[in-house]
């Protein structure tokens, strides 16, 4: 789904306010399954979660922490769900093959944390656990699973997009938190925000009160990509929670955006629709663009065919070398908990 408009209006609107009473129960039910112990897994357990439901830049977060991790000589692998996927393996889990596996397998994002390192997909979490020990990993990162408490994490990362912040600060349906933020905060060891806002701001003041870390971050356009865009009529598509975004950064790079469209999140297009967006943006004389995230959902040949641009964009964190001493101290905990 895409966020709601909604979700974001402070104070909250009336679609909000006739929401908030299911919202109250659905926050109850989340802080509750989230007091629950979970199942240790053999390895050091990295969770990069996001407090609201979708959008928040929990993937570029997760590839930030995993370079940082292979600098430091570890072998991380990612565990994700899949989510967008719309066919269930015969065998889970697995390993993601990006030769064999396409989005409807695996799903977008775990395709894009496969390029970094190997990715297990996995619907039940502690039996992909085991499989990322087999494979010889040395930390497992959790790509979202902060609310889930299926497995037990030795340090949490929550990740916030500062110009959304939480919204309108109620849970489901009536906004986009995922439980209420005081127990999500009491769960997590760290804040990351991406990108500056005031939402984000007291966020972090938050976190600190609690005796949290602190970290910073910015969304970072690929310089190549961005210069072949800039100056250019564009007409501008997703399948993204906040859209928005995507088009803030292509303005922010120059783009002459024309025309755009919005699908919902993991949304996966068909040939008919490429061809259909083509035309829009041929009338208009506007190239396409995309996100990475999109292109994974995107059949090859109608890419090429609609000459469809991508902009990759990387996480890039203020102060990298006091998020990776954060790290190395939760890695030496949890293997000394584990007598490793």
């Amino acid at each position: 789904m895409r966020a709601p408009d909604f979700w974001r209006r402070l104070p909250a609107g009336p679609a909000a306010l006739v929401l908030a009473p299911l919202g109250s129960v659905y926050g109850a039910v989340a802080a509750a399954r989230m007091a629950r112990r979970g199942v240790r897994a053999g390895l050091p357990t990295i969770c990069i979660g996001g407090f609201t439901a979708g959008g928040d830049g929990k993937t570029p977060a997760a590839l930030a922490a995993a370079a940082l991790l292979q600098g430091m000589g570890e072998r991380p692998a990612f565990l994700t769900r899949g989510a967008g996927r719309r066919r269930r393996a015969l065998v889970e889990p697995f390993v993601v093959d990006r030769a064999r596996h396409g989005a409807q397998e695996a799903g977008d994002e775990a395709l894009l944390l496969a390029h970094l390192a190997p990715t297990i997909v996995a619907a039940d979490r502690v039996k992909g656990a085991r499989s990322a020990r087999d494979i010889g990993a040395s930390v497992l990162l959790l790509d979202d699973g902060l609310q889930s408490r299926r497995l037990e994490f030795d340090f949490a990362l929550a990740v916030v997009d500062a110009p959304y912040g939480v919204g309108n600060g109620l849970c489901l349906p009536a906004g986009p938190l995922r439980a209420p933020l005081p127990q999500q905060i009491a769960a997590i060891d760290a804040v990351l925000t991406i990108g500056q806002g005031p939402a984000s701001e007291a966020i972090a003041h938050l976190a600190r009160a609690a005796g949290k870390l602190s970290f910073s971050a910015r969304a970072q356009p690929d310089a190549r990509a961005a210069a072949r865009i800039a100056g250019n009529k564009i007409f501008a598509f997703a399948g993204i929670a906040r859209p928005a975004k995507f088009l803030a950064t292509l303005r922010e790079i120059g783009a002459d955006v024309v025309g755009a469209r919005w699908f919902a999140d993991h949304h996966v297009f068909t040939a008919r629709e490429i061809a259909a967006l083509r035309q829009e943006a041929g009338r208009l004389g506007a190239r396409l663009v995309a996100t990475e995230k999109d292109a994974a959902r995107i059949d090859a040949s109608a890419a090429r065919e609609a000459a469809i641009e991508v902009l990759p964009v990387e996480l890039v964190v203020d102060d990298p070398a006091r998020l990776a001493t954060a790290l190395v101290n939760a890695l030496k905990r949890a293997r000394l908990s584990r007598g490793a």
